[in-house]
């Protein structure tokens, strides 16, 4: 191979690679944006990874009086407290994947259906103070 096909292949790496970095540094921008959105009406608003299946998607976790929201650029979604079964905080996924030893999962469960979240540890206790586990059956005050 020459030397310039080398250096094309090598510009083209450090080009994938650059653009990967932005594209994670431009979501992290977008993920700050929505969280201050969300400070003004919020009791608590942080960074969390929401985990779908094998898939973990960058979202800013917020908890009103009355709901949680959980969104990013490509998704806005929430869930009514009210609606809420079961509030866990765990070490483990229930997919039994593993995950970094710097977050926990706060895990919740509306009509039989689980939604988890990898929350910063240090954030985890916060959230733990703000929304406390329950479960079914076991009413507490949010």
């Amino acid at each position: 191979m020459s030397g310039l096909a080398m250096l094309t292949i090598g510009g083209v790496i450090v080009l994938a690679v650059l653009v990967v970095v932005f594209l994670k540094v431009r979501q992290r921008d977008l993920l700050g944006a929505i969280m201050e959105k969300r400070r003004g009406s919020a009791r608590l608003v942080s960074r969390a990874d929401y985990v779908e299946g094998a898939e973990t998607i960058p979202v800013a976790l917020a908890l009103t009086d009355t709901t949680l929201y959980y969104e990013n650029p490509d998704m806005e979604s929430s869930l009514d407290l009210d609606r809420i079964d079961e509030i866990e905080y765990s070490d483990e996924l229930l997919t039994g994947k593993n995950h970094g030893d710097d977050c926990r999962v706060l895990r919740l469960r509306a009509h039989h259906t689980a939604v988890e979240f990898l929350v910063d540890r240090a954030e985890s206790k916060k959230w733990e103070s703000a929304l406390p586990p329950r479960t079914l059956g076991v009413a507490r005050a949010v």
